[in-house]
């Protein structure tokens, strides 16, 4: 029986359509796998020479990585530390050198900077104070320069610090110092001054709500070096153990 010539011409559009469409869409699949990109290092046949990039100019620099300004990136100068700051302190910079000091620097150094943070009074080594004499007299790119190679015990957080996070770290330190050793000539002429009590009161609170802050002790935790010692003592200490139980004693093997 002969199809009615309507039917078959709608069924081949529709046939025809489907085909084309299916035909795009494997046209257009790209997996993630062929993306086209250059893996470095790995050849390529789109240079005669085999590479998948061209080599760099002898002399020359990506962009954005000249370090042209080599104090603000080194914090040195004829290798020297320097008290200055490589652009202005603003509210803002102080702002967020506070927060990057709270999340990196608080741990150990402590939010007011007098190395007694969480981690140190549970075993870690004593973190630098910055109110001593010694750390209070180093030039404001010492800090810096500290973020950036470490020193002594504490790592370098250059990789989670930028260089202008850094100073910004620095700058909140040097004010976290200039706070506790503040006068009264070091005020603006003009400045409304308010005691703690005062301030209290406006807040709502009682005129002595604020309390002189004590330091807490320091705990008697021991190092993970001390425990590892005290382990290995332990355990030559016991007695009947594998370890130092005579030869004669061991179980002998059976033999088959």
């Amino acid at each position: 029986m002969r199809m009615p010539s309507s039917q078959f011409v709608f069924r081949w559009t529709l046939t025809s359509a489907t085909l084309a469409a299916l035909t795009l869409m494997a046209g257009c699949r790209q997996d993630m796998q062929n993306e086209p990109k250059m893996v470095p290092q790995r050849e390529s046949t789109f240079f005669a020479s085999g590479r998948s990039v061209r080599p760099q100019a002898l002399g020359t620099v990506s962009r954005g990585q000249l370090d042209a300004d080599t104090y603000f990136h080194s914090g040195l100068i004829d290798n020297q530390e320097q008290d200055k700051m490589p652009f202005p302190v603003t509210m803002d910079v102080l702002l967020r050198g506070q927060e990057r000091f709270n999340i990196y620097c608080a741990p150990c150094h402590s939010r007011v900077g007098n190395g007694r943070g969480m981690i140190v009074e549970r075993g870690y080594k004593p973190a630098g104070n910055f109110q001593e004499a010694l750390i209070l007299n180093k030039p404001i790119s010492h800090y810096f320069v500290v973020m950036t190679k470490g020193y002594g015990a504490m790592p370098d957080y250059a990789a989670q610090l930028p260089a202008k996070d850094r100073w910004a770290v620095a700058a909140y330190i040097r004010a976290l110092q200039l706070s506790q050793h503040a006068t009264i000539q070091d005020v603006p002429q003009g400045t409304n001054i308010q005691t703690l009590a005062e301030v209290s009161q406006q807040m709502g609170y009682a005129p002595d709500f604020p309390q002189e802050w004590v330091l807490p002790e320091m705990t008697n935790v021991p190092g993970a070096g001390e425990m590892k010692t005290d382990v290995t003592s332990q355990k030559r200490a016991m007695p009947g153990t594998t370890q130092n139980a005579p030869k004669n004693n061991r179980p002998k093997k059976l033999k088959k």
